[in-house]
């Protein structure tokens, strides 16, 4: 078994596919308060509540009303932790899905699947991996 990298700072992304991108943004904005961190493209809009991080993208087919989850991100402090986590799931055989990639806000991140399939997205984000949550 390879040496486990430096523990996670927690789960502070989600992401979801909305068949209403427009009114999910105008909930989560006008209603719950968050803040738009960056809009992506006209298809993608990540917003934030100040150490978060919620991504919803326009679903590519309409959904069936179950869910429309798509992944969750554990955030890791650094560039160099997150390539860390990469060699280490790969050493331990885990269903990694890509490779650390940029992103246009600066963010760098990959993906792995669970057992059951679910999708986990390492990731490290400039505007939220310095940040400690001070919940109550």
């Amino acid at each position: 078994m390879s040496a486990r990298p430096t523990p996670f700072s927690g789960i502070r992304h989600v992401a979801f596919a909305v068949p209403n991108l427009e009114e999910c943004e105008k909930f989560y904005t006008e209603i719950m308060g968050m803040e738009i961190l960056n809009r992506a493209n006209e298809n993608l809009v990540y917003l934030t509540c100040g150490n978060d991080n919620l991504s919803l993208a326009r679903a590519k087919k309409p959904t069936d009303g179950d869910s429309c989850f798509d992944h969750y991100g554990f955030i890791v402090r650094t560039k160099d932790e997150l390539q860390d986590w990469f060699d280490y799931f790969k050493a331990e055989g885990v269903d990694v899905m890509d490779q650390p990639h940029d992103h246009a806000d600066g963010a760098r991140s990959f993906h792995v699947k669970d057992p059951a399939g679910n999708v986990i997205q390492p990731i490290f984000h400039p505007a939220i991996s310095g940040q400690k949550f001070t919940g109550p």
